[in-house]
Parts: C-alpha cells; structure tokens; sequence
C-alpha cells in the first residue's frame, strides 16, 4: 500500500526542527521519535499514537476514528481522516497528543 506523499511533507513541516526518524511500516510511512512509534500515514490517513489515557477523549476529536489496521481497533491508536490532516496547521494539535504520549515513554 503506497502512502500519501503530500501528507508525509505536511507531516514533516508539521514536526519543524524536532529529529524524527522515518521507517516504512504497515504498508506506510511511520515516524519515530525517541526509539517509538510517535504517529504516520497509512493511504491518505494520518495515524496517531495517543497512548491509553488520551485514546478515548481522542476518539471524540473530529475528524478521528479508531485504528483497524489489524481488523480490530488497536488501543492508544487512531486514524485522522484526510479532512482532518489537509494542513500542517490542522496535523499540529494531532501531533501535539501524539508528543505528549511519546514523553512518557523512556527512550530507546
């Protein structure tokens, strides 16, 4: 499954100076932040680790619904629909969620 290439550049002006690491995973592009899985685009979503705590107030965020990669929906994770990832400025708050999950985990 091949990604949206325009969303991986919003994405990217979206993270600005902070040090990423791309990885290609689950048929798409996945950014890595600290040694874990901090967010990415899976086809034309974003895909969004918000960690346990955050998922279901997460999940009630417009645009968000919840990550069935696997069939069934994987806790702490989600999917912004393409309406809800146009911009850079609408990928902010998303990334936001997802960095701050991404600080309660150590570093790899």
């Amino acid at each position: 499954m091949a990604y949206d290439e325009t969303l991986a550049k919003r994405l990217r002006a979206a993270f600005g100076k902070t040090k990423v690491v791309e990885k290609h995973m689950f048929g798409g592009l996945c950014m890595m932040l600290r040694g874990h899985m901090c967010c990415g685009i899976v086809g034309e979503k974003l895909m969004v680790r918000v960690g346990p705590e955050q998922y279901e107030a997460a999940l009630k965020m417009k645009y968000a619904a919840p990550m069935t990669f696997t069939g069934k929906p994987m806790k702490g994770m989600l999917y912004v629909a393409p309406e809800g990832c146009s911009t850079a400025d609408k990928i902010v708050p998303w990334l936001k969620l997802a960095l701050i999950f991404n600080a309660t985990l150590p570093a790899k």
